[in-house]
C-alpha cells in the first residue's frame, strides 16, 4: 500500500510513521509513504498558498492553483483511478468498513486542507472521497489523514504480527470488542473470569460473543440494527440497552 499526502506540513504525517506498527511495516516494505508539500508549487513569490474567500467571511482559503498543481506533480506516477481522499468535518464519517475498502486499493492520495478549507474547484476537480473522522473541526487535515492510514494501514496483509487481532476486534461485525485481561489472576482483588482460565474453547468463544453483544448494548447501541444477532442474542442486547 502506497499513501501519498499533499500537505503544508509534511513533517506532521511523516512522524507517526516512525514510530512501532507503522515503521515495522514500512521497514518491511508492506506500506510506504510520500509527502509533498502543497506551498512547493504556489506561483507566488512569497510562497503563499491561501487568500480571502468571496462573498466574505471569517479566515483564509486554501487557493485552486498550489493545490492542483501539487497534484498533478502527484498524479504522474499513479494509477488512472487512485481515489483521491479529502479530510474534512463535511465528508462521511469514517468507519471499519470503509477502512476495509480502502485496505483494498494499491495506492492512496490524501489532501489536507487548513485554514477555512480549500477552494471547491479544485476539490471538485481532482477528489474521489471527502471523509470526516467524527463530527468536530481540527486545525488542519494532517491529524485526520494519520488516523485514516492508520486504520488502512494495519489491514493489509502482513502488517499485524498477528492476522487473526484484526478480525477479533471492535466493529468487526458491528459489534464492539469484548473485555481481555491478562496476569496476574487476581489484581487488587478483581478475578479474572474463570471462563478464561478453563481452557475450554467453545466455552471461552461464546463467553467473548456475548460480552462483545453487551458491551455494544450499552455503549454503542445504534451498531447492533446492522449487527447480525441470533434471536438470544437480540434478548440479551435488550436487558442492556436499558441500562
Amino acid at each position: 500500500m502506497k499513501f501519498h499526502v499533499m500537505t503544508l506540513f509534511p513533517e506532521m504525517v511523516e512522524q507517526a510513521f516512525h514510530n512501532s506498527i507503522m515503521k515495522r511495516a514500512v521497514e518491511q516494505g508492506l506500506i510506504s509513504l510520500e509527502t509533498v508539500n502543497i506551498r512547493d508549487y504556489t506561483l507566488d513569490k512569497h510562497g503563499k498558498v491561501d487568500d480571502y474567500p468571496y462573498g466574505g467571511g471569517a479566515g483564509m482559503l486554501m487557493q485552486a492553483q498550489p493545490v492542483y498543481d501539487c497534484y498533478q506533480a502527484v498524479a504522474r506516477g499513479l494509477k488512472e483511478k487512485t481515489r483521491v481522499i479529502y479530510l474534512s468535518p463535511k465528508g462521511r464519517v469514517f468507519h471499519q468498513e470503509l477502512a476495509k475498502e480502502l485496505a483494498a486499493e494499491e495506492e492512496l492520495v490524501f489532501l489536507c486542507g487548513h485554514y477555512e478549507g480549500v477552494d471547491q474547484r479544485v476539490l471538485d476537480e481532482i477528489v474521489t472521497d471527502e471523509i470526516s473522522i467524527g463530527d468536530y473541526v481540527l486545525t488542519g487535515g494532517e491529524i485526520a489523514a494519520v488516523v485514516v492510514m492508520d486504520a488502512v494501514a494495519r489491514l493489509v496483509p502482513g502488517v499485524l504480527s498477528n492476522e487473526a487481532s484484526a478480525s477479533e476486534e471492535s466493529h468487526e461485525g458491528h459489534l464492539l470488542e469484548y473485555p481481555q485481561y491478562s496476569r496476574p489472576e487476581v489484581w487488587r482483588d478483581k478475578q479474572v473470569p474463570e471462563v478464561l482460565l478453563s481452557g475450554h474453547h467453545e466455552n471461552i468463544r461464546k463467553w467473548r460473543r456475548e460480552q462483545s453483544v453487551i458491551a455494544t448494548a450499552r455503549q454503542r447501541p445504534d451498531l447492533l440494527e446492522a449487527a447480525d444477532l441470533s434471536e438470544e442474542e437480540k434478548k440479551l442486547a435488550k436487558q442492556y440497552i436499558l441500562c
